[in-house]
C-alpha cells in the first residue's frame, strides 16, 4: 500500500544527489594522482577476488590484428565501471608478473590503457651503470587512460627495448628523453606530468601500442637479436646504412615518433569534462 508522499526538499535533494556522486567514486579499484600514480584501495578485496577467478590472459603476440589497430578512447564516465576497473586490475598483475608496462591492446582489449611500474626487484639483474646511463629509477605503479605525450626539447637516448609482444627478441630504439604526459587517471582523475630517462621510454613504448605500432617499426633493424645474443657487440659502420649505433644519449631528435599527436587540445578539453565526441579507432 503507497501513501502519499511529501515533496523532498531542495536540501534534501542536494544530499541525494551528493550521496550518489559518493557511490561513484566508490566504484574505483584504487585512486590516482595528477602523476598517475595508482593506489590500490585495501577494502577491493572483491574486485581482487574477481581478476583472480578470471585468470589472466596471455599477452599477444606480433601478427596479431590488435596491435595494429588504432585503440578507443574511453569515455570518461565509463572509467569506474567493474569493466574498465577489472581491465586495469588484470593489466597491473600482468605487467607485474612479466614486465615494466603493459598496454590494453596487448590483452586484446583495444582501448586506450597503460599500466607501467619499475621496482628495485624488476631491476636487479641491470648493472649500477647501466642503470645511471638509462636514467632508471624504481617508481610505483601508474595507470594512464587516454594519454597524449608530447616531447619536451630536442635531447634522445638510444638503448636496447624488449617487447612482451615480440617475446625473446631486442633492439636499440631511439626515443624521446623527456616527455610530457596528459590523460586520465585509473579514478578519471586529471593527470598531467613530465617524465625523463627510462620512465619516459617506457611511456613512449606503451601509447606506440595504442596507435597500432611495434618497437621493431622503429628500431634500428642492424642491431636486432635475440636476448641470448645480448653481449655480442653492436655491428659496426655500414656503407649501405652508415654510422653504427652508439648507446646513450644524443642531442638530435628521433626521426618519427607518436609523442605528439595532433589531438593534444582535443584531450585537454575531454580532461577537463567540457567535450567528449569523438572516438577514434
Amino acid at each position: 500500500m503507497r501513501t502519499a508522499a511529501t515533496p523532498p526538499t531542495l536540501p534534501a535533494i542536494r544530499a541525494r544527489a551528493k550521496s550518489r556522486d559518493s557511490a561513484v567514486i566508490r566504484r574505483a579499484y584504487g585512486t590516482s594522482d595528477d602523476h598517475a600514480t595508482w593506489t590500490e584501495k585495501p577494502s577491493n578485496a572483491f574486485g581482487a577476488l574477481i581478476s583472480l577467478a578470471k585468470g589472466q590472459r596471455e599477452v599477444i603476440q606480433a601478427g596479431a590484428p590488435a596491435l595494429r589497430e588504432r585503440a578507443r578512447e574511453i569515455e570518461p564516465a565509463r572509467i569506474e565501471s567493474g569493466e574498465i576497473q577489472e581491465l586495469i586490475a588484470e593489466m597491473l598483475a600482468s605487467c607485474r608478473a612479466r614486465g615494466v608496462g603493459l598496454a590494453a591492446p596487448q590483452l586484446g582489449t583495444s582501448l586506450r590503457v597503460i599500466v607501467l611500474e619499475d621496482t628495485e626487484e624488476g631491476m636487479s639483474d641491470v648493472s649500477a651503470g647501466d642503470r645511471a646511463a638509462q636514467r632508471r629509477a624504481p617508481f610505483a605503479a601508474k595507470v594512464i587512460i587516454n594519454p597524449v605525450l608530447t616531447p619536451v626539447g630536442d635531447a634522445s637516448a638510444a638503448f636496447f627495448e624488449g617487447c612482451l609482444s615480440v617475446a625473446g627478441y631486442r633492439a636499440v630504439v631511439r626515443r624521446h628523453l623527456r616527455v610530457r604526459c596528459r590523460g586520465l587517471g585509473g579514478d578519471g582523475t586529471a593527470v598531467d606530468f613530465e617524465a625523463s630517462g627510462w620512465m619516459a621510454r617506457i611511456l613512449q613504448h606503451e601509447v606506440d601500442h595504442l596507435n597500432g605500432v611495434l618497437y621493431v617499426d622503429r628500431m634500428d633493424s642492424r642491431t636486432f637479436r635475440r636476448v641470448d645474443k645480448m653481449n655480442e657487440p653492436l655491428p659496426g659502420d655500414h656503407l649501405e646504412f652508415g654510422k653504427a649505433v652508439v648507446l646513450g644519449e644524443s642531442s638530435i631528435a628521433p626521426k618519427s615518433s607518436a609523442a605528439a599527436p595532433p589531438s593534444v587540445d582535443d584531450v585537454e578539453d575531454r580532461v577537463k569534462g567540457r567535450k567528449n565526441t569523438r572516438r577514434s579507432r
